[in-house]
């Protein structure tokens, strides 16, 4: 008998002609009604699940009872109840570093868009408003050889960061639980405290994991440290940031710009952000090409595939429970 895989989100269609070739596989849809009573239901005799975006915790996943994998085709994994999968001995597998270059990419497009103010002028050219040579109001800011800062030197940390010393000859600094002198060395990148980063820094990234530690990382009194050149480029979680503290900081012009591509509430459909010509808003796509995603769906069928036949996944959260 075939072991039973749930699909809690849409997938690759190789992948999922793959999950039906080899498993029993079940599908979550929306729009069949309650997104937790169909969890509840489908679980029940489940081996495994794949997907990513959902939240899954004790409360939709109780009456799962033989479940040995969340696959999830995403790198973070904020949306899972990890001490709960731990109690249960139900691995946690994710899809990092595959991702590593497009979202440092994503990054980077946005702290020059929000720079130069590309969104703004890419409307204000499209309404007819280029009437004369552009003003002091047009005007954007420098990003060769100024200062970089990076909160949360992992690995799209510093793939950011390599982007910023080897293509804009940027000054690099950075903040973390601990010091990399083997990620900083190559990148001749300091290590600071956050308040002496977010006071020197010329364009400050955020690229920490969501946890405890994290949560509203930045907020007023952050915010009031930054430079009012400065901008704020945000590709980790939306918690990480005080959303309204930021909102506040650039209807002041307390800092110059912001690039977003996550926020507290997703997907976001309502939002002050929307009414400010100094913000770059992205609807959380950091990983979102067709090469990368390919890339993180097959690896999330690996992990998967790995767990159902015994194996411990290679990209695996809570490989001791």
């Amino acid at each position: 008998m075939k072991q039973k895989v749930v699909v809690f989100s849409q997938i690759d269609t190789d992948i999922q002609n793959k999950l039906e070739q080899n498993y029993q596989v079940s599908y979550i849809q929306p729009k069949l009604g309650d997104v937790n009573q169909q969890l509840l239901q489908q679980v029940q005799d489940a081996d495994g699940m794949i997907g990513a975006g959902r939240l899954l915790n004790r409360d939709n996943l109780a009456s799962a009872t033989r479940l040995k994998i969340i696959s999830s085709v995403s790198v973070g994994y904020d949306n899972y109840e990890l001490d709960y999968l731990n109690e249960k001995k139900i691995y946690l597998s994710h899809t990092s570093h595959v991702l590593t270059e497009t979202t440092a990419d994503l990054a980077f497009t946005l702290l020059m868009s929000a720079a130069r103010k590309v969104a703004y002028l890419d409307q204000w050219t499209k309404q007819g408003q280029w009437q004369r040579t552009v003003g002091e109001a047009q005007f954007g800011m420098d990003i060769f050889g100024k200062t970089l800062g990076i909160i949360g030197l992992g690995h799209i940390g510093a793939a950011i960061a390599r982007r910023g010393f080897y293509g804009f000859n940027m000054n690099i600094l950075y903040h973390n639980r601990r010091e990399k002198p083997e990620l900083a060395q190559g990148l001749n990148a300091k290590y600071c405290q956050l308040e002496e980063l977010l006071q020197r820094s010329d364009f400050v990234v955020v690229a920490v994991d969501l946890n405890a530690d994290s949560k509203a990382l930045i907020a007023t009194a952050e915010l009031a440290k930054m430079q009012s050149h400065a901008v704020l480029v945000n590709i980790s979680r939306g918690s990480v940031i005080d959303e309204q503290a930021l909102i506040s900081a650039l209807k002041a012009k307390q800092v110059f710009a912001a690039g977003l591509d996550v926020y507290q509430k997703e997907p976001l459909k309502e939002s002050e952000l929307f009414q400010l010509d100094n913000v770059v808003t992205l609807p959380h796509v950091g990983s979102a090409t067709a090469a990368t995603r390919k890339k993180m769906a097959e690896l999330a069928y690996q992990n998967l595939v790995d767990a159902l036949e015994g194996r411990v996944p290679r990209y695996v959260v809570n490989p001791e429970f």
